[in-house]
């Protein structure tokens, strides 16, 4: 079996959740399970091309604000077309507002939240390795998230209906979780992750664990897929 890595990058200029350390140790835990090496960095320096070459995916961990310079920019999306994985969590749509490309590869930009509050989940698609373990209506507590357009060219996997909480403005179809090819490479988005308890949930951990599976292209014996499978900066979010 090859070495298998992710870097998980949690810088933030804009707002920073508590959650953040709690989500590196969820990581951590789910790579000394399953058997791959974490390195979790707030440094932009980390991002070149021949540093990102040893990383299987790219995990945004809540990021937020402008958290990259130019070169790591083309270094980050190099990876990622050429066939790396790229996993956005919670506020990594909160992140690089005025860099377009990354918008793309992200989906969707955050808009703004109503409170923290119990909501309910639609998975639409349970195919994914990432909510296949999720029941097709599942309630949950988090930080439900607008966007400011609903994301393109990407396969949503699961929808937050509106009704079962207050303060959506998207409507019936609000997306939550989503995944798209990028290049060669895999580009996963989820919504959820705003508090420290979610990284304790083991159905939330499953679900990390399988948008990072797919994202990085690991197949379940241990190879590597050789194919994919399918001014902002201040705000709170």
């Amino acid at each position: 079996m090859t070495s298998r890595n992710i870097l998980v990058y949690t810088r933030t200029t804009g707002y920073r959740h508590d959650s953040i350390p709690a989500g590196v140790a969820a990581f951590r835990g789910l790579g000394a399970q399953h058997g791959f090496t974490v390195h979790a960095t707030e440094d932009p320096a980390t991002f070149t091309a021949e540093r990102l070459a040893s990383s299987d995916a790219v995990v945004f961990l809540s990021t937020s604000g402008d958290v990259l310079e130019p070169a790591g920019r083309r270094a980050l999306l190099g990876r990622v077309a050429e066939g790396g994985g790229f996993l956005g969590v919670h506020s990594a749509t909160c992140t690089e507002y005025d860099w377009p490309d990354y918008g793309a590869l992200v989906g969707a930009r955050f808009d703004g939240h109503p409170e923290i509050q119990p909501g309910l989940v639609n998975v639409v698609d349970r195919s994914h390795p990432a909510t296949a373990h999720l029941p097709e209506r599942w309630t949950w507590t988090d930080e439900w998230y607008n966007f400011r357009d609903g994301p393109t060219g990407v396969t949503v996997l699961a929808t937050v209906d509106e009704n079962s909480y207050r303060g959506g403005t998207m409507g019936l179809h609000h997306p939550l979780i989503w995944y798209r090819e990028y290049g060669a490479g895999r580009s996963f988005y989820t919504a959820l992750g705003h508090t420290e308890h979610a990284f304790d949930e083991p159905d939330f951990r499953r679900h990390l664990l399988g948008a990072l599976r797919w994202a990085a292209g690991w197949t379940d014996d241990g190879a590597d897929a050789n194919q994919p499978t399918a001014s902002d900066a201040a705000r709170r979010c």
